[in-house]
């Protein structure tokens, strides 16, 4: 595995981005659409 490393990195960073993407998204949406926030 020592040898193979990327093999757990890139899968590891390509679920972290979608994380964070998904996460920035959902909190876009909703700034933009909770009239609670709006003032």
């Amino acid at each position: 595995m020592r040898d193979n490393s990327y093999m757990v990195i890139f899968p590891g960073l390509a679920i972290m981005i979608t994380v964070l993407a998904l996460n920035l998204f959902g909190d876009g949406l909703r700034d933009a659409l909770d009239p609670k926030l709006k003032k």
